[in-house]
């Protein structure tokens, strides 16, 4: 208006005009959003007639359609009013440039519309404009259809992320309509899901606009390292765990008899270790507590290592039979898991790598042996195996602080399957619990370095010093007997202490299973091949179970002082 004041607009015509005036912009799928004044027939002849007051310099937006659907016609507008009244048209005929048809069945893949609909079917499409500008994109369909468009990307498990625009269907008869401006050389991806969930059926898609525009599918890149549901989940990184394993095999609700024969005859395993970990544990202890063997520090290693050994054994069996009973439990105390997610792992890798520190530092001590000869002080050896064996487990404790820190009990619950009229909400709702680690990429890095530390620095310690051992006491040999060359030396010595390489050798092999299980993803479908991951899983235990059979059994010195200890243990016994 180039004046104000009041203005009256009047519609004539074959339809049954209805009229509306906006302030500053319409939208079509919110008709009520800056409504001024709307009116049907209060004209002559159904025909709006609109009395109101307008202003200078404000826009104003003159909405012309008609009161019954899908009705056309010709029409045309009367303005009365203090000056004269400029109408420019908005709004230009639909130039339709793509119809595309699909269909949504039971193959298509569902996600969790808006984090609050589960299990709806969708397809996703990715836009390619050839022009910058204005674009309607509307549906058809016999089904309730949503439509949300997305820049760049959408992932299924973050429905929020990166939308751009949605419409619900509403005010559109159940038809999802977006009005939207696309730029060229940007992705966008386009969204038809549908109000409720398992709903299938074809759809039809319109889009006009400016110039020629095209669909493409677009398969959005979901990570099956999930643990959760959408909207709720977590990510799993690197690392087998046992809980990971056997998941997939253990029956809620089930008692063991009922269980599959691998639970079965993993837990068998599990008692088999156990005995043949307290076998060697109780023979290692009858050797090193005699006070022949504690003349130096190896014994004292070697008695703390039966000790641990011992301990290590049996907080596996907690452990496994902790993520079994809790999983065929499905209403377990929360604290109780709680307290067991946080402490069980730490506590048995604590015991493990205490282990194999411990078998280290024999060595190291067996190669100072060998370098001082008679000048090797026994009193000070002592000494400081007491203070190794005091700080030792403090300082493995101390790499491993960070996972007390991020363990945590991840609690989710399906939603209620509404689609299931047979049973209530309560009948259809599963609860889960995981222990999860939720670690930084930094933290990550420094957690996969730590665990290499504790299984690869063990074996390079034993090594060198077994080879150190060897090539030393060679040179010390043929400096004293110079009838023989070195290399006669070095094989006398290698047939002598070959039980020194041997002994690493074979406890970083029976090592490497877990170290391969903590480096793989942990989204392995670990059903297909359960045996292969649970037999590696539990091998990795057995350098717990082998120290005696290492270490005393292969030792004249060892073996001498075990009978001893034994047989005085059988004379203190009564008949």
């Amino acid at each position: 208006v180039t004046e104000s004041g009041y203005y009256t607009f009047r519609s004539s015509g074959d339809t049954d005009g209805y009229g509306s005036i906006y302030k500053n912009k319409f939208n079509p799928l919110n008709p009520s959003e800056n409504l001024l004044k709307t009116e049907d027939d209060n004209g002559s002849d159904v025909q709006f007639k609109l009395d109101i007051n307008l202003n200078v310099g404000m826009t104003y937006i003159l909405v012309v359609t008609t009161f019954d659907s899908k009705e056309t016609g010709e029409f045309s507008i009367i303005v009365f009013g203090k000056n004269k009244v400029i109408l420019e048209r908005l709004s230009t005929p639909v130039n339709v440039q793509l119809k595309y048809s699909s269909k949504l069945t039971d193959d298509s893949p569902t996600y969790y519309r808006d984090c609050q609909v589960p299990q709806c079917h969708y397809e996703t499409s990715q836009i390619h404009v050839n022009t910058t500008g204005l674009y309607v994109l509307w549906s058809e369909n016999n089904i309730d259809a949503y439509g949300y468009i997305y820049q760049n990307d959408f992932n299924p498990l973050k429905p929020s992320e990166n939308l751009l625009l949605s419409h619900d269907g509403e005010c559109n008869d159940g038809q999802f309509k977006l009005i939207i401006d696309l730029e060229i050389n940007t992705r966008y991806i386009l969204v038809v899901t549908t109000q409720y969930p398992k709903i299938i059926g074809n759809f039809t898609i319109f889009i006009s606009g400016s110039n020629n525009i095209s669909l493409s599918p677009f398969n959005p890149k979901q990570s099956t390292c999930v643990i959760g549901d959408p909207c709720n989940f977590f990510i799993k990184g690197i690392g087998l765990t046992l809980d990971d394993i056997l998941r997939n095999e253990l029956q809620p609700n089930t008692v063991l008899n009922n269980q599959s024969f691998s639970i079965k005859l993993g837990a068998g395993l599990t008692i088999i270790m156990f005995v043949a970990g307290l076998i060697n544990s109780i023979l290692s202890f009858i050797t090193f507590q005699n006070k022949d063997s504690q003349q130096v520090g190896c014994g004292m290693y070697l008695l703390a290592s039966s000790i641990t050994s011992l301990l290590a054994i049996s907080i596996f069996i907690v452990k496994f039979w902790f993520v079994v009973l809790t999983h065929i439990n499905v209403s377990p105390n929360l604290s109780v898991l709680r307290g067991g997610c946080v402490s069980i792992e730490p506590i048995l890798k604590l015991f493990l790598y205490l282990d194999g520190w411990l078998n280290a530092c024999v060595a190291v001590e067996r190669a100072i042996l060998i370098f001082k000869g008679v000048k090797f002080d026994k009193k000070k050896s002592k000494s400081i195996a007491q203070r190794t064996i005091l700080i030792l487990p403090f300082c493995i404790l101390g790499t491993l602080i960070h996972e007390l820190v991020y363990r945590k009990l991840f609690v989710y619950e399906t939603a209620p399957d509404t689609t299931d009229t047979n049973k209530t909400n309560e009948n259809t709702i599963k609860r889960y619990v995981s222990c999860i680690t939720r670690y930084s990429p930094s933290v990550q890095d420094y957690d996969t370095t730590i665990l290499f530390l504790h299984l690869i620095g063990p074996f390079i310690v034993n090594l060198f010093s077994a080879l150190f051992i060897i090539f030393g006491g060679a040179h010390q040999r043929s400096m004293a007997r110079t009838n023989q060359s070195f290399k006669e030396h070095v094989q006398e010595q290698f047939r002598e202490h070959k039980q020194l390489i041997i002994s690493p050798i074979v406890l970083l092999i029976l090592s490497i299973p877990r170290l391969i299980i903590s480096l793989l993803p942990g989204c392995l479908k670990t059903s297909e091949n359960l045996w292969l991951y649970l037999g590696a899983y539990f091998i990795s235990f057995a350098p717990s179970m082998l120290i005696f059979l290492i270490f005393v059994f292969p030792s004249e010195l060892y073996m001498k002082a075990f009978k001893q200890s034994f047989n005085h243990i059988q004379r203190r016994t009564p008949p």
